[in-house]
């Protein structure tokens, strides 16, 4: 959420990050929410001082013996009149909120102007795409061929859009978890958590995901939401408390299946593992000072990026443009995975800086040196998203009988072996 005073101070540059993001908002509705509700307050504020007023005016007139029953009367008045205005006040609140919770991050000053994916510059490149010897194949055929994806049995269970891993697939996406979680908090110092994958509404608000997506989500029938990334609970887990200063950062990394209704996407993909409605990812977070989340931003890509390197899989970091960036996020880096099967780079991990757009929204505050308690900056990042890590394998590691190759970081947990073969 953006703070409310930087908004109705700056709302030529609130425009202007909207107009650069694409998104429309009826800005003359929000100037008159705030109006409706200054007005009231000072309605209030003014009833309060008349009340007080009034009630210092009746002790002195009792104390001197006079009649105070004009006053007393003009209090009940009074009362009534405050009690109305307490309720029209709070109801106005509650309707600028409502309105604030749907308006995007502000833009980060070097995040790039564009329209789209097609406007995000390029910052680096890592590794050369294999050349292959023989024609490439996707990570359907090569999973089928080997039995280690069964698509057909996936939609017989639950529908389109999931997978039944069998045999070796299963092994190695357990492998991969195993790999990511040890890197991560073993070399870059994350704390491993096993959050809920149920939450309530007010954790989905905190990071963004409501009310605006509210259809990309899977919703329970008493009002419980599967995560659709771990980021949620991650983010939240100190929403509503004030930490101190000197325990900054936090950076916490968890495991968990993420359920996204992927409403909207009907059409892309919807050959093999590239968008599901369940799918495993180890997601990376970060709460940290505000003045130490650019750098932290540059820590988490690399953190993310150093998964990629060990597997020795090419990739690129794209920054993503204006147009193209998530709502929560003021400044976003992609790695994008180079697949044989696609002949081209496909996104897998996303490393965003929210600034304090979640915290304030999850009223996440840090007390230091400072008076006032200040709200923290918070960071999000894939590291990785499993399955499209399991297909960049398949396609980058594919021999030409149809075998894949383990990448020499994953055979130790795979019991030491050095390549998948038909089952």
């Amino acid at each position: 959420m953006l703070d409310p005073q930087f908004l109705f101070a700056h709302l030529d540059d609130v425009r202007a990050c909207c107009l650069a993001r694409g998104t429309e908002i009826d800005f003359a509705a929000l100037e008159q929410l705030n109006q409706r509700r200054k007005a009231l307050q000072t309605e209030f504020d003014g009833l309060r001082n008349r009340q007080n007023q009034a009630s210092e005016a009746i002790a002195r007139q009792k104390r001197a013996g006079e009649d105070a029953s004009a006053l007393l009367a003009e209090m009940q008045t009074v009362a009534a009149q405050l009690k109305t205005a307490q309720v029209g006040q709070a109801e106005a609140e509650a309707a600028l909120e409502a309105a604030l919770l749907v308006l995007p991050n502000r833009l980060h000053p070097t995040t790039p102007l564009g329209h789209s994916s097609a406007d995000n510059p390029v910052i680096r490149t890592w590794g050369t795409p294999p050349t292959l010897a023989f024609p490439a194949r996707d990570h359907v055929a090569l999973g089928e061929g080997l039995g280690m994806l069964d698509f057909t049995r996936g939609a017989k269970l639950a529908g389109a859009r999931f997978t039944l891993y069998r045999g070796a697939g299963a092994r190695l996406e357990r492998a991969l978890i195993n790999f990511m979680l040890d890197l991560q908090t073993r070399e870059h110092g994350y704390t491993e958590i096993l959050p809920p994958l149920l939450v309530n509404a007010k954790t989905m608000t905190g990071t963004g995901q409501l009310p605006k997506f509210e259809a990309d989500l899977f919703k329970t029938t008493d009002g419980y939401y599967l995560i659709p990334t771990a980021e949620v609970p991650l983010t939240n887990i100190f929403a509503e408390e004030t930490v101190a200063a000197e325990a900054l950062p936090y950076r916490f990394t968890a495991y968990t299946p993420c359920f996204r209704s992927e409403a909207g996407s009907y059409g892309k993909d919807l050959r093999g593992l590239i968008r599901q409605h369940q799918f495993n990812k180890v997601e990376l977070v970060s709460l940290c000072h505000p003045e130490q989340s650019d750098a932290e931003l540059e820590r988490m890509t690399t953190c993310a990026e150093t998964v990629l390197q060990r597997l020795g899989l090419a990739y690129r970091v794209v920054q993503l443009c204006s147009g193209d960036l998530g709502f929560a996020a003021a400044k976003t880096y992609d790695l994008e995975v180079w697949l044989p099967g696609q002949n081209a780079y496909r996104e897998i991990s996303s490393c965003s800086n929210c600034l304090d757009f979640q915290a304030r929204r999850a009223k996440i505050r840090f007390k230091g040196t400072e008076k006032k308690p200040q709200f923290v900056h918070t960071l999000n990042g894939s590291g990785l998203a499993v399955g499209r890590t399991l297909i960049a394998i398949l396609e980058n590691y594919q021999q030409a009988d149809g075998s894949i190759v383990i990448p020499p970081a994953l055979r130790p947990f795979m019991d030491g072996a050095e390549r998948i073969t038909a089952q």
